[in-house]
Order: structure tokens, then sequence, then C-alpha cells
């Protein structure tokens, strides 16, 4: 598989989609999972559908369509909950099907077959194109940049927003900055995991990372490791049993939470059994 690798240019372009895309779901996916907006990333995972849906219409890229309306959802569901007074649930709510609506109507009026539809469904990383892997190297170095920059104020806002807002006025526009971010990297990675799986993409590796660590910074790098390591893993699984990447690749990093979750637990028991020996030797004496 992994000479294979150098021999396949779809496969190279596809090695080189699972280093970018684990930069960038680590870093947004960390963000997400410590300020607890995984449904609002969800809201705007779904209705980048729309986008979808209109490019095939007009018959422009998907990517680009889907970047644009996952952009403005985001925006929209923050501008709605801080602005409007409407809940953030409701907000995505509306969103959400929204987007998926338009989606299908789009889709359905388009004239002829979309072949390359499942592929943004359910994912396809055999499928990245060189402009694909150009977009998520930019903003694999955006995302690099803008956090080791604004590290501590984006772990204020991620985890005490109130304490953020008592030194600075700026506390919405990074996170305005930062839904877009996190918009960007949804779409980017829809190619990999689908706009139905794409979600668990950013949301399994920082859950993995957070059973070894509740350091921001060490949840981000190990969230970059495991998804690295979960999406080659699931990638050379789809390609030697000829089964769907996309969710080879959500299994595979199921399985590596799994298994994270019972050797931590194994070894949290083993810490507690040799501290109540000592205890107890230590009653002895």
């Amino acid at each position: 598989m992994f000479e294979a690798f150098f021999d396949y240019n779809f496969l190279f372009k596809s090695f080189l989609a699972v280093i970018f895309g684990s930069i960038t779901a680590g870093i947004a996916g960390s963000y997400i999972v410590s300020k607890k907006m995984v449904f609002l990333s969800g809201g705007i995972t779904h209705s980048s559908f729309g986008g979808i849906g209109i490019a095939y219409f007009t018959g422009i890229s998907p990517v680009l369509g889907a970047a644009c309306f996952g952009v403005a959802s985001g925006l929209g569901i923050q501008y709605l909950a801080s602005r409007q007074k409407v809940s953030e649930d409701s907000a995505i709510g509306f969103l959400w099907a929204f987007g998926m609506a338009v989606g299908i109507i789009f889709i359905y009026l388009t004239p002829g077959y979309t072949p390359d539809l499942m592929s943004y469904l359910f994912g396809s990383i055999l499928t990245v194109s060189t402009g694909d892997l150009i977009a998520l190297i930019i903003l694999s170095v955006v995302l690099l940049f803008y956090f080791a920059r604004y590290y501590r104020f984006i772990m204020y806002v991620a985890f005490d927003e109130g304490y953020a807002r008592t030194f600075s006025s700026r506390v919405d526009l990074f996170k305005y900055l930062l839904i877009v971010l996190v918009s960007l990297v949804i779409v980017l990675n829809i190619r990999i995991a689908g706009v139905v799986l794409v979600l668990s993409l950013l949301t399994i590796p920082p859950n993995i990372a957070l059973l070894y660590t509740n350091n921001f910074s060490k949840v981000i790098i190990v969230s970059i490791i495991a998804g690295f390591v979960g999406m080659l893993a699931g990638l050379a699984a789809s390609w030697y049993l000829n089964i769907p990447t996309g969710a080879t690749i959500i299994f595979t990093l199921v399985l590596l939470w799994v298994i994270s979750r019972i050797v931590m637990t194994k070894t949290k028991d083993k810490r507690q059994k040799t501290k109540g020996k000592s205890n107890k030797r230590a009653e002895r004496i």
C-alpha cells in the first residue's frame, strides 16, 4: 500500500489529503469540542449541501458552492443567536433544514445525471483533486499561523468567553473569524468523509486526545496525530478491502477511540490499585 502511494498519482494525492486533512480537522475540531459547538458545526456541515446543489445547477465547482453556503450559514447562525435573540439551537435547525432543502431542490432541477454526488455525501478521498489539495494546504498554514499567533486568546474564548471579554472588545470578531475557519475546514474535508460523516472527522480525534490530556495545546497536537493515524489506517483498509473510504476512515477513528478508552481505563485501574497498595503499606508502617 505505502509503495503504491508513490506509484499512483491519485493515491499520493490521497496521502497528502490525509496529512493536511488531519491538521485542519485536528485544530478546528479541538476548538469546537472545547467550545461545545459540535451541534453548530453539524448545522454548517449539512447546510453546505445547499451550496453543492446550487453549484451543480449553475455549473461551478461544488467545493466553491459549499464553501460559500457553509460560511454564510455559520455566520448566519452566529448572527441570529447573538443579535436577533434567536436561540442557537433554533437558528441551527432553521439553516440546517434550509440548506438541505435547497440542495435537494437544485440537484433535482439540474439536467442530466450527477455522478459525483455520492462522493460529496459519503466522501471519496481517492477523488481529491489538485485544487482541493492546494486549498487544504493553504487552510492548514492559515490555521497554524492563526492559532499560534492568538493561541491564548482563542483558548480563553473556547473555555471562558466571559473572562475573554474582560480584557478585549474583539471577542465577537474573533468568534466570527473562527466560525469562518471552522466552516472552511468542514467544507474542504467533505471530500474525505462526505457531508454525512465529516463532522465525526472533527470530533472523534479531539475526544481521543481528551482521554490523554486536558491541556489545550496538547489536545490539538494529539488530535492531529490521532486523525492522521486513523485516516491513514482507514485509507489503507479501504484500499485492501475495496470498501467505501469515507465510512472506513470514520469506522477506524471510532475503533481507535474505543481502544484508547480501554487502554486508559486499564491504566487508571492499575494506578488506583498501586496507590491503594501503597496506602495500605503506609498504614501498616
